[in-house]
């Protein structure tokens, strides 16, 4: 009897163990708290103990640094960016805060097991908004207003699309209209974005929040016509100048400068970016596939990375972790710890007028002559825009690398 009662109590013991041990795999919602009022909602699916999947409409990041301990404590790693979940779980719940050691940036957090609803519909939209919206961010404040382009899809309740801005685009955003009121979201690892806008069937107006630090009203009209200024324009070579130089370490401690004998007599991409930007991130998985694809003989791309982690070894470590989880072909040098300030960026390369964007791209061809620097990148989720860039980008690489050395030409950045 002593042994039946010891064996049924073991049994409950490890039944409850094993239940608790593990989040249960399937879907997740998740949130993260701006205010008492407010959170940035995305959806993750749990594969197994050591795996899950970040959701944002058509984007799916897998994230396999997952680490449970002390029985009910959870530490989840972004696979690239350096936001870390820290919490108590169940097998139903987990709730904590997401850390940006760098930034000194917390903010609370939850997911709960089983609901697979970023938001929730309650009632059918009033209108569609599907088409591209002319768009004013901070539309009263002359310092802080920009301009954008709303690229949206709608069935239904749900919507998708990204804004576009001069600089780069919001990524996957994904979200729903009820009645008038417009809701959309994003979670990547680096970035919680949330849009919140009242719609007619021409106008929206509402306001965005970028994590819990940041939120500034924006407007919107329909305008299907309408386009950004060309991103080859706003940023250029000062006068006088022909061309670009730097000296900066790679993660092995090499100095690399443009002027080095491995650039010679080939067609070069400078990538001015972050390991900490999205859409840094998607353009550093482009330009990998573009150059395996590449005659090392005729082309090379060098990035310089202007981290805002506090130490130089965080800033290699950093700079490791996105070199190896995208394997990562070509160098990326160090140019800048401490501070992604962009006036900061542009000290480093006073030959530009200034660095406005994360990322930029020099285009430099075989005599070292800076022939292009792109703006911003436009991501997979721009749809179309993302399909011309390709395009446009590998047709005009392909013919800097047709052309011959020391072969003269009249276009240049400053004309």
């Amino acid at each position: 009897m002593r042994v039946f009662i010891f064996i049924t109590i073991s049994m409950l013991f490890f039944s409850c163990k094993k239940e608790k041990s593990i989040p249960k795999e399937g879907p997740w919602r998740a949130a993260l708290t701006i205010d008492d009022d407010h959170e940035i909602p995305f959806l993750v699916t749990f594969v197994n103990q050591g795996k899950l999947t970040i959701i944002n409409g058509e984007e799916r990041i897998d994230v396999t640094d997952i680490t449970l301990f002390d029985k009910d404590s959870i530490y989840i790693e972004h696979p690239v960016f350096e936001g870390i979940f820290k919490g108590k779980y169940s097998n139903k719940y987990i709730s904590g805060e997401f850390i940006k050691p760098s930034l000194d940036r917390v903010m609370p957090f939850y997911m709960v097991f089983g609901n697979d609803a970023r938001f929730k519909p309650t009632s059918a939209p009033d209108v569609m908004i599907s088409g591209s919206w002319e768009t004013v961010f901070s539309p009263n404040k002359k310092s802080d207003r920009y301009i954008a382009k709303g690229i949206f899809e709608q069935t239904g309740n749900r919507v998708t699309g990204t804004f576009r801005t001069t600089t780069g685009d919001y990524r996957y955003l994904d979200g729903i209209l009820v009645n008038d009121s417009l809701k959309l979201s994003t979670f990547d690892g680096a970035h919680a974005f949330l849009f919140e806008a009242k719609v007619t069937d021409s106008t929206m107006a509402g306001d965005f929040y970028s994590g819990n630090h940041w939120k500034e009203p924006f407007t919107a009209t329909l305008n299907n016509e309408y386009e950004l200024p060309a991103t080859d324009s706003l940023t250029f070579l000062k006068e006088g100048y022909d061309s670009v130089n730097f000296s900066f370490n790679d993660v092995d401690g090499n100095t690399i400068s443009l002027s080095d004998t491995r650039f010679d007599n080939k067609v070069v991409l400078v990538q001015i970016m972050g390991t900490w930007c999205p859409n840094c991130l998607d353009e550093t998985k482009y330009f990998s596939e573009f150059y395996k694809k590449q005659n090392p003989e005729d082309f090379e791309i060098v990035s310089l990375a202007f981290e805002y982690a506090k130490t130089e070894e965080s800033a290699f470590k950093a700079i490791n972790k996105l070199k190896n989880r995208l394997e990562v072909p070509y160098p990326i040098l160090l140019a800048q710890y401490g501070t992604s300030n962009k006036q900061k960026a542009n000290e480093k390369l006073p030959m530009l007028n200034h660095v406005l964007s994360y990322p930029t791209t020099i285009f430099i061809d075989k005599n070292r002559k800076v022939r292009r620097i792109h703006t911003g990148f436009n991501g997979p989720a721009t749809g179309n825009e993302y399909t011309n860039f390709v395009k446009e980008f590998e047709a005009f690489v392909g013919g800097l690398i047709i052309e011959e050395a020391n072969k003269s030409t009249s276009e240049t950045t400053n004309e």
